[in-house]
């Protein structure tokens, strides 16, 4: 449950990855100490705009400046976090074969449960042998769940056999300005990668062990908690969407209120 305890754990994770950040990532260091920023506050009597959080566009205009000094991966990750927040909008175990629909810029998420299989697939040219692949893995009674967006999905439905077509699971992925009731779905943005993920009790919880997100004047910005290079710190997705992070009535953990 989402105690006291807890909650200062995640923000005292969130003050370090700030403090960090602003030590060795060339992007904050010159912006914070010239701007500034709050909470924490890094050069006293500098307040920074929107609390000191970046739009992400920005961000990724300077990523070579996003990776440490002591250096990194300077490539973004889409699949990052997609294993447990998978976890959290659908129960993935045993011999599944997870399907990531995406394009060339997309690689299999290295998080998924062990056992897990994984392949990524571009709905609008799927190779013939990941089709037969697929359609093998159905006949054989295997859990398929199809990650992407709704037109995706789709297409992607559209590629099978007809008699197998209806038993792939669909897991409808969401940006942050796009997030509806569900009831299944998980929280993305393609720099950041997976945020969080619908749970039974029909809200969107973040994952929380390795994403921050707070509320500024510029909209929600996000942490990534675990992500050494490119470092993403209180960044703004595109179009600054408005939000609170709330506890969970149910399960008291953070969730996204839009």
């Amino acid at each position: 449950m989402w105690t006291v305890g807890v909650s200062a754990a995640w923000r005292a994770a969130y003050r370090r990855s700030v403090r960090s950040a602003f030590a060795t990532v060339p992007f904050y260091r010159e912006r914070w100490a010239l701007d500034g920023r709050t909470d924490p506050v890094l050069v006293p009597g500098r307040t920074g705009t929107d609390s000191g959080a970046a739009p992400l566009a920005e961000a990724m205009h300077k990523i070579v400046d996003l990776v440490p000094l002591a250096g990194g991966a300077h490539q973004v990750e889409p699949s990052r976090g997609l294993g447990p927040v998978l976890r959290k909008a659908r129960s993935v175990t045993g011999d599944a074969l997870v399907v990531v629909l995406g394009g060339d810029e997309v690689r299999p998420p290295v998080d998924l449960p062990r056992g897990v299989r994984c392949c990524v697939v571009d709905p609008d040219v799927p190779a013939p042998s990941v089709v037969a692949e697929l359609s093998s893995a159905l006949r054989r009674g295997r859990r398929v769940l199809a990650v992407g967006d709704d037109k995706q999905l789709a297409v992607f439905a559209a590629a099978l056999p007809e008699d197998r077509a209806y038993r792939v699971e669909s897991v409808p992925r969401r940006e942050l300005d796009t997030m509806d009731s569900g009831p299944y779905g998980v929280l993305h943005d393609p720099a950041l990668g997976y945020l969080g993920a619908i749970e039974e009790c029909g809200r969107w919880h973040l994952d929380w062990p390795r994403v921050y997100a707070r509320p500024t004047t510029g909209g929600l910005a996000f942490t990534l908690l675990r992500q050494d290079s490119p470092r993403f710190v209180d960044v703004l997705p595109a179009g600054g969407v408005r939000g609170e992070i709330a506890p969970c009535p149910r399960h008291g953990t953070p969730v996204v209120l839009t």
